[in-house]
């Protein structure tokens, strides 16, 4: 980490014991993530954490590593979704251009939003991202022609793709869940070279003390815009994967209840955290599929088990077993 005043190198310290292991974030999540179709009851599950993990990682290094509470972030899972849809419905466009195109448009989105709601602070960047997302639902709402309103983007479906000459059955739920962990993979790479490089250095700074790091010479307002961009490409390709996933875009996937559960998953799995967002993910929704068996009022179950550990664990799952263990501050 460099100061920006003095250009004096400060050095971090080196890991030692777990802390050396786990600096193989990636691969280490990617063998967890590897072997997760087969620990969980179906294959459906497992990608639907999988997709949800990705959107809640970005809405982390948001939220977590930043310190900005949005509640906006179904905007972008939205918005990869419709215009991966769009694209290949619509337009003809082959799956694996549709899906750059898709978070190449949800992240000039996400500028478009984040250079009016980085302007506040505090419950007013909360307020105004809620806003901004509840408009772009009801663009998606009114632009029936396009997005299929409220009966949801329909007609388009990916059911074979080409992987190096070789031809992979999308409809069998395992080459689906492996072809989408491959994105994921990518999304948690990208995600870790921001968190080692300088700028990652700065985002926490950020989040530690505003103040302190703008009199120390950073740009936090320009720090933050493109951190809010980051995150919403990042949760943007969660939403390219559910469309390739699902076939079908629901309207739903834009409201406010889903940034409320993208919210939810990210404190359950503890935020500040590599791999909690998919412990998050996986949390939330195996109590949905459990506890929606024996009722229809799942969501009081999930609130009173969501209140609890906000009380008694602070940190998430992940984090406080990051902390049990000894590596301290979630720090993988």
């Amino acid at each position: 980490m460099t100061s920006p005043s003095s250009g004096e190198v400060i050095a971090k310290p080196a890991p030692s014991g777990i802390g050396r292991i786990l600096d193989h974030r990636v691969l280490l999540s990617i063998v967890v993530l590897a072997l997760l179709p087969w620990l969980l009851p179906s294959k459906a599950l497992a990608v639907n954490v999988l997709i949800y993990g990705v959107v809640v990682m970005g809405y982390n290094l948001l939220f977590g590593y930043t310190g900005l509470l949005s509640f906006g972030q179904a905007a972008f899972f939205g918005a990869g979704a419709y215009f991966t849809g769009i694209a290949i419905g619509r337009y003809g466009v082959p799956w694996f251009a549709a899906v750059p195109i898709a978070v190449s448009l949800s992240t000039c989105l996400a500028a478009a939003i984040g250079i009016v709601s980085t302007r506040t602070r505090g419950i007013y960047f909360s307020m105004v991202t809620l806003a901004l997302a509840q408009l772009v639902y009801y663009v998606a709402l009114q632009a029936a022609s396009f997005t299929g309103g409220e009966n949801g983007l329909r007609g388009f479906t990916v059911d074979r793709i080409s992987l190096f000459g070789l031809q992979v059955n999308f409809l069998d739920p395992v080459n689906k869940y492996y072809v989408l962990m491959a994105l994921a993979a990518l999304a948690m790479w990208f995600q870790s070279r921001i968190l080692n490089s300088p700028f990652g250095a700065v985002i926490e700074a950020i989040r530690e003390n505003e103040q302190r790091a703008r009199a120390c010479g950073y740009d936090v307002e320009r720090s933050k815009l493109v951190v809010f961009m980051l995150s919403g490409a990042i949760s943007s390709l969660g939403g390219c994967m559910l469309a390739l996933h699902l076939s079908i875009v629901p309207l739903d996937i834009l409201h406010y209840q889903t940034s409320g559960m993208i919210v939810m998953m990210v404190l359950l799995g503890g935020a500040r955290s590599f791999f909690g967002p998919f412990v998050g993910a996986a949390s939330f929704l195996i109590l949905e599929d459990v506890i929606s068996l024996w009722t229809p009022h799942w969501q009081i179950v999930v609130g009173a088990i969501f209140v609890l550990f906000v009380l008694f664990l602070p940190k998430g799952i992940w984090g406080t077993l990051m902390d049990v263990i000894g590596v301290g501050k979630a720090r993988p």
